[in-house]
């Protein structure tokens, strides 16, 4: 038995990638956080043209870049456009009494923000009336339930493809295991947020369908990414699902409040495009869910697929092994 101590050079490497490793995690968490700030937020003006530009040019002036106004004609047109998830939130102007209307189940701190940068219009005033058109529950008014459960959905995936994988054999198991496993999950996880945490709203069945597409996404690409590269498929996996995906999925603000492109390319992992997908189908009576939706699937039948691929691969190899065996263990003719 060799107990010859480690090499000095070892260590160091070792110690070298460590710290690699976690200079990688506090970026991967830290810079989102750190660098996020309103921009680009979609919002609509409401009101006569003349009111509407007056305020336009003052948003502009005063938060040059922070939002993406559109303008409509009157309290009905602003509330749609809310509520169909094509603005965050409004300043109506059309009647006679400004007032902001915001969507806190969209996004509690655009809402927060919205409402302050209001009231900085109007200071004399105090700022105009707020209306909150798509409220959260009053279970949980922040809306902490639902950005908690981010993590747990992404971890949850990642811990079904590692178990699957050393506990179950044949491709077919284990896809079958990994959906099985994403409706049973999706079932459990929306009765604690929905029932218990009261952080939902709208129908369980519904709900808990968009948590099975989160865990099936992320466990079955992560299974297709074990079979096709062994070991090494788990951490890729965990560098897109958690290193990248979470932290770039807008959970716990928006997607546009993230530096530059990175909120964007998190509407396309499957961290993002949950978290979104949940919000539309749990308070805006699932307006906005095309995008979020193909998104999941698109990971998830990829999953599949590359799990199947790596079988066929595999069974053509063993095929040709075994064959060449036969043929070797055939005696020569004298």
């Amino acid at each position: 038995m060799n107990s010859a101590p480690t090499p000095w050079p070892r260590v160091a490497a070792t110690v070298a990638l460590l710290t690699v490793i976690i200079s990688a995690l506090l970026t991967a968490f830290a810079w989102p956080a750190a660098r996020s700030a309103v921009h680009d937020i979609p919002i609509a003006v409401a009101g006569p043209p003349a009111a509407t530009a007056q305020v336009t040019a003052a948003l502009d002036k005063s938060r040059p870049g922070a939002f993406m106004i559109t303008t409509v004609a009157d309290t009905a047109a602003a509330e749609t456009a809310i509520k169909n998830r094509d603005v965050y939130g409004a300043i109506d102007l059309s009647t006679g009494s400004p007032q902001v209307l915001t969507a806190s189940a969209g996004s509690p701190v655009v809402a927060q923000g919205l409402q302050a940068v209001a009231a900085a219009l109007s200071p004399a005033t105090g700022g105009p009336q707020v209306r909150d058109i798509v409220a959260l529950p009053a279970d949980d008014p922040r809306g902490a339930g639902i950005s908690a459960a981010a993590l747990p959905m992404v971890i949850g995936g990642m811990l079904a493809a590692v178990l699957l994988t050393l506990r179950v054999r044949g491709t077919g198991r284990k896809i079958t295991g990994a959906l099985a496993y994403a409706v049973l999950g999706g079932l459990a996880m929306t009765a604690i947020l929905q029932y218990w945490l009261g952080s939902l709203t709208g129908d369980y069945l519904a709900n808990s369908g968009v948590m099975a597409l989160s865990l099936g996404a992320t466990a079955l690409t992560i299974l297709g990414f074990e079979s096709l590269l062994g070991t090494a498929g788990f951490g890729l996996g965990a560098v897109i699902m958690m290193l990248v995906g979470n932290p770039l999925s807008g959970a716990t603000s928006a997607p546009e409040m993230l530096p530059g492109w990175s909120g964007e390319l998190g509407q396309f992992l499957p961290p993002g495009a949950a978290a979104s997908l949940l919000r539309s189908v749990a308070f805006f009576d699932g307006n906005g869910y095309l995008h979020p939706m193909v998104v999941l699937l698109s990971w998830m039948v990829a999953g599949a697929l590359l799990c199947l691929v790596s079988a066929v691969r595999g069974g053509r190899r063993a095929g040709v092994e075994g064959a060449s065996e036969q043929q070797q263990a055939v005696p020569v003719a004298a």
